[in-house]
């Protein structure tokens, strides 16, 4: 007896391959484009910079520099000191983008950090970067 159901299986097991296959391999070439794709597109993610580019950088420059040279007096001083702390951040990552080197971040508010703020404008102008 189980040599005959042992006899019938196998002819089954075959029919059941031989006529789900060419469904499986259509499913598959449906899918699999889709799949890639879509991996593609998570690494393009991935690897996609952190940074602005740096059209824009020179762009937020400008429009924070101006900010922070149109303030008329009486402005409070945490306004200034939030655009100067803005305006140190764009440098700064405009520095890490073009490679200029910079000690923005090590230097306490005063004459030290402004006169490191010109140096570090006018190296970025020397780099082509439009910066006021």
């Amino acid at each position: 007896m189980a040599d005959a159901t042992g006899s019938v299986a196998g002819p089954l097991v075959l029919f059941a391959v031989v006529s789900l296959a060419p469904s499986a391999l259509f499913w598959c070439a449906l899918k699999v484009p889709a799949l890639v794709h879509w991996l593609a597109d998570r690494r393009r993610v991935r690897l996609a910079p952190a940074d602005p580019p740096v059209e824009r950088l020179s762009a937020d420059l400008r429009r924070v520099h101006r900010l922070l040279a149109g303030y008329p007096p009486g402005t409070p001083a945490a306004r200034r000191l939030g655009t100067r702390q803005a305006y140190d951040e764009l440098l700064t990552t405009a520095c890490r983008e073009v490679g200029v080197a910079h000690r923005l971040d090590s230097l306490p508010e005063g004459i030290d950090r402004d006169l490191e703020r010109l140096r570090v404008e006018e190296s970025l102008r020397r780099e082509g970067l439009a910066v006021p």
